[in-house]
This record gives C-alpha cells, structure tokens and sequence, in this order.
C-alpha cells in the first residue's frame, strides 16, 4: 500500500483553483503534506503519489516527468484511457485511497535509442514524414523483417494500444501483456499488417536511402519533434522503468473501454 506523507498536485489549465484547494485540505487533514506541481516543475522523486487534473497528455507528461512515481488521474480531458475517474468521481477517488482500495498498475515503456539522444516512452514511438511517403527499413533482432513504405512507423506498448496505435487500426492489449507493437501508417502495401512482438524483441528502424521526404521527425507520446535524416537509425526495447497508474476498480482497464468507446 502506498504510504502517503508526500503528494504531489499536478495541475492542468482546465480545474479550477477550488479543485485544488479541495485536494489541499483533504490531503492535509489525513497528515499528508502537498506539493503543486505543473509542466515546468523539477522532477522530484521523494514523490509518494502525484494526482494528476487533466488529459491523457498531461498523465503522460506527469510520467516521464517523475519517473517511477505512482500516478492516480482524475480526466479533465476527452478521453482518458489512463485516468481513474472523471472529475465528477473525485470524492469516490479519494475515499477509495483513505480506505486503501485500489490498485497500481504497473505499464512497460520503452527505450528508444536514436542520432544525439535516448528516451523512456510510455505510450509509442513514431516516426514520419510531413508530407511524403517515406521507406523505412525494419530489423528484429537484427534479422532483415522488411521495409515499411508509407506515412510512417510507429512501435508502441500496450498502454499505447489505446492511443495513436488504436486510430492506426492496431488491436487493444491488456497493460499487463508484456510485447511490443510495429506499425505501418498508411502503407502503400495492401498485404501489410501490424505485428505483436515478444517483450525482449529488439527492434531496428533505419530511414531508406530511397526516400525521398526531406522533413523527417521522430517523436514520443505525441510530443517533441526530433528531425531525422535518411540512414539514420533508431533502436527501440522495453526499458528497464516502469510507468505506475492508480486505479480504484479491479476491472479498470474493460471500464475504461466501456466508457471511452461507447460500447
């Protein structure tokens, strides 16, 4: 169970100042001690609990800010597939965390290695051009796979199967299924399909030399925008990091989809 001296309060533009000072004072009258936090904080990591307000961007940034540290959501966004409630629930939420009924789920993330850097991702790597197509050679384990010609590529998670990979037609995985997912974007290949890998696969990207796009760029969870060239290569794995969500229904994951996709 989660022992709760230090939370944080990670806050979206969108909850108001009452929401905040609602949290402030509950936390402080169970002997909990709160910290505001916000998109330019430093991370922290003597972090017990962050409560995030917001959307599944900010829960994303809210993970790789502070690497490691459970998060529990409260959507204030449109979909929230990471999130345990919406904002309308916040009173259940917290009584579920003073009564200790809930769960942490623990998500892979991966490591993708690339010209000038490294990054931890939770949800998916992708990697595009901005107005062509472009041809990108694919290696698992380095063995020779096959070259995906098309918008793009992105490799994801399971997490990640309910974000850009779940537009790009991939199937929905349980967070606790261990693999990894290879997509094509819009491929110029009709008997193209995506493929599920083994947790361990090490995967191998590197930009034809017969592409012709020039605005090539890599990105993670839908944010930083890291332009590539043609032969550069990028190298993805599960990272050893783990991202941590809160849930209060053991059935989290089928309430989610229920709600979120109006099944």
């Amino acid at each position: 169970m989660l022992n709760l001296k230090r939370v944080g309060l990670f806050v979206d533009s969108r909850p108001q100042s009452s929401v905040v000072d609602f949290l402030k004072a509950w936390f402080e009258a169970h002997q909990s001690e709160t910290v505001l936090l916000g998109w330019e904080s430093p991370p922290q990591q003597d972090m017990d609990l962050i409560i995030v307000m917001g959307g599944d961007g900010t829960v994303l940034h809210a993970l790789g800010q502070f690497s490691g540290c459970p998060v529990l959501a409260i959507n204030y966004g449109n979909v929230g597939f990471l999130t345990a409630g919406n904002k309308e629930d916040l009173e259940k939420i917290l009584l579920g965390l003073q009564s200790n009924e809930y769960i942490v789920s623990e998500r892979a993330m991966l490591k993708c290695v690339y010209p000038g850097g490294e990054s931890h991702v939770v949800n998916e790597v992708v990697i595009r051009g901005a107005t062509r197509m472009i041809s990108v050679k694919c290696f698992i384990n380095e063995m020779p796979m096959r070259v995906i010609r098309g918008d793009g590529v992105i490799v994801g998670t399971p997490t990640g199967s309910t974000a850009y990979l779940l537009s790009a037609g991939s199937p929905i995985v349980m967070p606790n299924v261990r693999c990894l997912i290879l997509a094509g974007l819009n491929e110029y290949n009709f008997a193209s399909r995506h493929l599920v890998l083994n947790h361990d696969a090490a995967i191998r990207l590197v930009i034809s030399e017969v592409t012709k796009e020039q605005d090539i760029y890599l990105s993670f969870d839908g944010k930083d925008k890291i332009p590539l060239s043609v032969n550069d290569e990028i190298h993805i794995v599960e990272s050893e990091r783990r991202a941590r969500l809160v849930f209060l229904d053991q059935n989290f994951f089928f309430s989610n989809l229920s709600s979120r996709l109006s099944w």
